[in-house]
């Protein structure tokens, strides 16, 4: 079993809080990607649960012993680093063996061949097998580093941005070949990513970090359809989410959010848990967020639209966002890339009531959206 809890581990680097509290519990067989900005604390994780780092305070279990005291080499852990690690004086060959040459993990010469022939051809670098990693590309040594990684059939995988080096398409790539691999790995891996694309696809779960706190975890579906908060929000999704103040309003003993444009007030439906939990504050603001695949836009007036103008256009392969200014806001809609408008010219935009979320104005904190239930598992 390599079931992994974390029990309130804290660590600090002299005045520096890396890890405050954190808890975590990591299914057996699963894979978990820590997704945050950098600095959150993410390779901290990794490195505690490795037994490079030991934590100030909490507990540290793996296969529901505790492990604490014991020495990274007895974990039975693998993993990848970011900056590669390979041996410079070794062959590509000699690196992706060295795992099984180690005192703990001896195998003959002929199982090694067997292993490292296979996870070359799985990784693509069969043919660079006698080179050194002086002599390879920075991708070419990534892969070496994650055939390394994935030679032995250790108790965890622990990857710290394994793709972060790689260009964008052999990334893609490789998350591709990486999505295929869980079913092959049959441990608990644990993957560390600041690419939202990235931790969407691969993870089975998400755990959100920032500032040393784990903010959120939950499936693709839970982080971006039901983020925790603000801050949750805007880490997930391209274009980042929108989020303006808004008020809450009684229309015809119906409450409402109004959204503030010219001087004219533009109404939404707010689920009725949302209008109870932020009316509790007594001050009627709110926050909402759209994300920009839930803005339509048209460059005529048109009833429900909201009037603003072209602040930007930036195209981006095969969408171009459409940056809308109403006021001091500035929201970003995904259009076609082949798109021509003039900037400062007219445009009028409507979010989907359907897609809102809802946040608190005093913290952040998210209250809820429509349909709420319905969405969590369609994605």
């Amino acid at each position: 079993m390599a079931q992994i809890s974390l029990e309130r581990i804290s660590k600090s680097f002299g005045k520096i809080k890396a890890l405050d509290s954190v808890d975590l519990d990591v299914h057996d067989k699963e894979f978990i990607v820590l997704f945050g900005p950098a600095g959150a604390g993410k390779t901290t994780i990794l490195k505690t649960i490795a037994g490079i780092e030991f934590p100030d305070d909490g507990l540290v279990r793996i296969g529901g012993e505790i492990v604490n005291l014991v020495d990274p080499a007895l974990r039975n852990v693998s993993m990848v680093f970011e900056n590669y690690a390979l041996y410079p004086h070794m062959t590509v060959f000699d690196n992706i063996a060295s795992p099984m040459r180690s005192p703990l993990h001896r195998k003959g010469e002929a199982d090694i061949k067997a292993e490292v022939n296979r996870v070359a051809e799985l990784m693509g670098i069969t043919q660079f097998l006698g080179r050194l990693p002086s002599q390879l590309s920075n991708g070419q040594r990534q892969r070496t580093a994650l055939g390394r990684c994935l030679v032995r059939q250790p108790n965890v995988f622990l990857m710290d941005e394994p793709l972060a080096h790689l260009d964008a398409k052999l990334r893609h790539l490789m998350r591709t070949e990486l999505k295929a691999m869980q079913t092959q790995f049959d441990t608990t891996t644990i993957y560390v990513t600041h690419d939202y694309a990235e931790a969407l696809s691969l993870g089975d779960r998400i755990a959100i970090i920032n500032l040393g706190k784990i903010l959120q975890v939950g499936n693709g579906d839970e982080i971006y359809y039901t983020p925790k908060n603000e801050f949750v929000a805007r880490l997930v999704g391209e274009p980042e989410i929108n989020l303006a103040d808004a008020t809450l309003a009684d229309v015809g003993g119906r409450t409402v959010v109004e959204l503030a444009s010219g001087g004219v007030a533009h109404r939404f439906p707010v689920p009725a848990e949302v209008a109870r939990d932020a009316g509790a504050s007594g001050d009627g603001r709110i926050r909402i967020g759209i994300r920009g695949v839930n803005i339509s836009y048209r460059f005529d007036p048109s009833d429900g639209y909201i009037p603003g103008t072209v602040y930007n256009l930036e195209p981006i392969g095969n969408k171009s966002i459409l940056t809308i200014k109403i006021d001091e806001y500035l929201f970003r809609s995904v259009a076609p890339n082949d798109l021509s408008v003039k900037l400062d010219s007219p445009v009028y935009m409507r979010p989907d009531p359907d897609n809102m979320l809802f946040f608190s104005a005093a913290d952040g904190r998210f209250l809820g959206r429509p349909n709420q239930a319905q969405l969590i598992g369609r994605k």
